[in-house]
């Protein structure tokens, strides 16, 4: 018969609690009501505003958002042009920039606008390197130009992980807790 002492106990409580705590605080998603969308709508992808000083994190967000947006929505998904599109580190015109994306939008008879901001995309300085992303989604009726549904979180990956592959689970839990209405 073995005996495990109440200090062995305690140990492992604290283990388990401080490895939740380690991997809970890897991520933070803060989710909008999803919105009821009709299924087979036609979409459109605008461009991100990059609110970061990594050159074309913007870009890099929309293409994958796109990817996991037509993958998520059975949806016919359009990307606003790249000639129509301008990204610079400080943009000025990010509001008249996604009007006149809407209004593109509306000439493609789309029926709902996936909007966004990238506010994080680096790698952590220190040792590890940890890949960092925080972004912000917006789902928009393009004929009125109402936001229907926001979302906004952030991720932290291990020294090892690529940051597009944390982008990705980040855009993706956003999304899929805005898209929870489409089914």
């Amino acid at each position: 018969m073995t005996h495990t002492s109440p200090l062995l106990h305690r140990l492992r409580a604290l283990f388990l609690i401080g490895l939740t705590l380690l991997v809970g605080a890897c991520s933070t998603l803060d989710l909008g009501q999803a919105p009821a969308l009709e299924p087979q709508a036609q979409w459109v992808v605008l461009p991100f505003a990059n609110h970061t000083e990594t050159p074309l994190a913007g870009s890099r967000a929309e293409a994958i958002s796109e990817s996991l947006l037509r993958s998520l929505a059975t949806a016919k998904v359009k990307r606003y042009p790249g000639a129509l599109q301008q990204e610079a580190l400080f943009e000025a015109g990010e509001r008249k920039q996604q009007e006149e994306a809407l209004a593109w939008a509306r000439q493609q008879g789309a029926r709902y606008a996936l909007a966004g901001a990238v506010d994080e995309w680096r790698y952590k300085v220190g040792v590890d390197g940890e890949p960092a992303a925080g972004v912000a989604l917006q789902i928009i009726d393009v004929a009125s130009g109402e936001t229907l549904w926001s979302g906004a979180g952030g991720k932290s990956g291990w020294s090892r992980e690529a940051l597009s592959a944390v982008a990705q689970q980040l855009i993706r839990d956003l999304l899929k807790g805005g898209l929870a209405g489409a089914r």
